[in-house]
């Protein structure tokens, strides 16, 4: 099967933790809104009166399944593809994880749209510095020290153990992330991670994931995205 994935084609974004499951898993995709008139597609898919219309991006089409919502994308990817334990409690305990995780990139979002998306960044600056600390001050060592524990619970391997999970692919998006929006801040942080830190450099060393970062299929981050680099934030 040749998977569609639909997503904005300028940014990573939400759906980049979907192309890093298909991207390990090896599976045959195409990302049809970066091709010619896949934007328009994609509206078209998302404004339709019948059947499954999803939403927003980033969803999937699987043949006839049309999928939508990140974690909900990855939930059946990682079944399908050996990214997610066999048994229903292992594939729900990794979906609570990439829950988890969607709750973190929200709050990641808001440190720079506070106020909400329809506003410019400029136009919130004040509280997105009051937003900024406390997310570093309170949210990043709540959300990562506790995959921290999870990792060293599991091992220090992958978060649920020997095994590679999606999950371990969206936590290695996170602390790439982190470090390209937040350099100094996430410098200072990462002896509290270490083992994040291992795991962000284990996963970039995977042959499939190495090959991906280095193609031009790796969208760069940029100031359209959830990570956005903004000087006076990260200080």
């Amino acid at each position: 099967m040749k998977y569609e994935l639909y997503y904005w084609p300028e940014i990573q974004g939400r759906g980049e933790y979907v192309r890093l499951a298909l991207e390990e898993a090896g599976a045959a995709y195409v990302d049809v809104a970066r091709g010619p008139r896949g934007t328009a597609a994609m509206m078209k898919m998302m404004d339709a009166q019948k059947g499954t219309p999803p939403f927003a991006p980033p969803f999937l089409k699987a043949g006839k399944l049309v999928i939508g919502q990140t974690a909900n994308i990855l939930l059946y990817l990682g079944a399908r593809h050996g990214l997610a334990p066999k048994t229903e409690a292992g594939r729900l305990w990794v979906h609570q994880l990439q829950l988890t995780i969607t709750d973190l990139v929200v709050e990641i979002h808001d440190t720079h749209h506070p106020l909400g998306p329809s506003l410019y960044y400029e136009d919130q600056k004040a509280p997105a510095k009051k937003r900024t600390a406390e997310f570093w001050g309170e949210r990043v060592p709540k959300y990562l020290g506790y995959f921290e524990q999870l990792l060293a619970g599991g091992g220090g391997t992958y978060v649920t153990g020997r095994r590679l999970t999606y999950v371990d692919l969206s936590l290695f998006q996170i602390v790439d992330g982190l470090r390209y929006a937040f350099p100094k801040r996430m410098k200072a942080f990462e002896s509290d991670v270490p083992g994040l830190v291992g795991l962000h450099d284990r996963i970039a060393a995977r042959p499939n994931i190495k090959a991906y970062l280095e193609s031009e299929r790796r969208i760069p981050f940029n100031e359209q995205g959830i990570f956005r680099r903004y000087r006076e934030l990260d200080h």
